[in-house]
């Protein structure tokens, strides 16, 4: 069993990390110790990901995405997650240099994904660390499951936009499943190039933290490891922006 203390330390842990260096990575197992969650419980979650929608904005004519979208305010005072009204998906194209300077509207999140009660732990959790880096209180907070799929005619590509940052205060991939890839190394960096941290997601529940304003990240192409076998990358993105 684990105790309030352990998880205390785990949340303490990542408040210094984030203070000062301005990344951290969480293991599965403490992850899921700080959102109460099982096996079981990510098992059920990543379903979600199986009903993703393709992304057909991807200006490098790519067809290796699959997303929905919504975002929320997330107040940890009140201890309340409002969904806000769907609209749509926008970064600034010197935020985003491929897709970045319009509109992109994606389908939203479904029933299941919204009322899954681990999504809620998952979203009050990185607030409650988010806000002991910042001493704020309610977060915007931009939620993006994505399915990047790999094939031998086509590599997937997790950031096609190179190396970047998205514009929020802090920014989150937290990894929901890998089936039959290779790649996808993560690294976080500071603005002048140095590696902070370079990992691979592999474990569902592992999640890296960034603070958006201080670093860059970017991922590895994804390829399939079997050949003729589907190969995909599960991740959520969630952005954190202080209201």
């Amino acid at each position: 069993m684990t105790t309030d203390s352990a998880i205390f330390s785990v949340t303490l842990a990542a408040v210094k990390d984030l203070a000062e260096s301005g990344t951290h990575l969480l293991g599965a197992s403490e992850f899921s110790s700080l959102t109460n969650s099982t096996p079981q419980d990510w098992a059920r979650f990543g379903q979600n990901w199986d009903d993703l929608k393709l992304d057909t904005y991807m200006a490098d004519g790519g067809t290796y995405r699959y997303r929905r979208y919504d975002q929320f305010v997330v107040d940890v005072e009140a201890e309340r997650i409002i969904l806000l009204q769907h609209g749509p998906y926008r970064q600034e194209a010197d935020i985003n240099k491929l897709n970045g300077g319009i509109d992109r509207v994606y389908e939203p999140l479904t029933a299941a994904f919204l009322d899954d009660p681990l999504f809620r732990n998952i979203l009050m959790e990185l607030a409650l660390i988010f806000s002991g880096v910042e001493d704020v209180k309610k977060w915007n907070v931009k939620v993006t499951p994505i399915r990047i799929i790999a094939t031998q005619d086509q590599a997937g590509q997790p950031t096609p936009e190179g190396r970047h940052s998205d514009g929020a205060t802090f920014i989150t991939s937290l990894m929901i499943g890998r089936t039959n890839v290779v790649g996808a190394d993560s690294s976080v960096y500071s603005p002048d190039g140095e590696a902070l941290i370079t990992t691979m997601l592999a474990e569902p529940g592992e999640i890296l933290l960034s603070d958006d304003r201080r670093t860059l990240h970017d991922v590895t192409p994804v390829r399939p490891g079997e050949a003729g076998q589907p190969a995909h990358r599960d991740v959520l993105i969630m952005a954190y922006t202080a209201l």
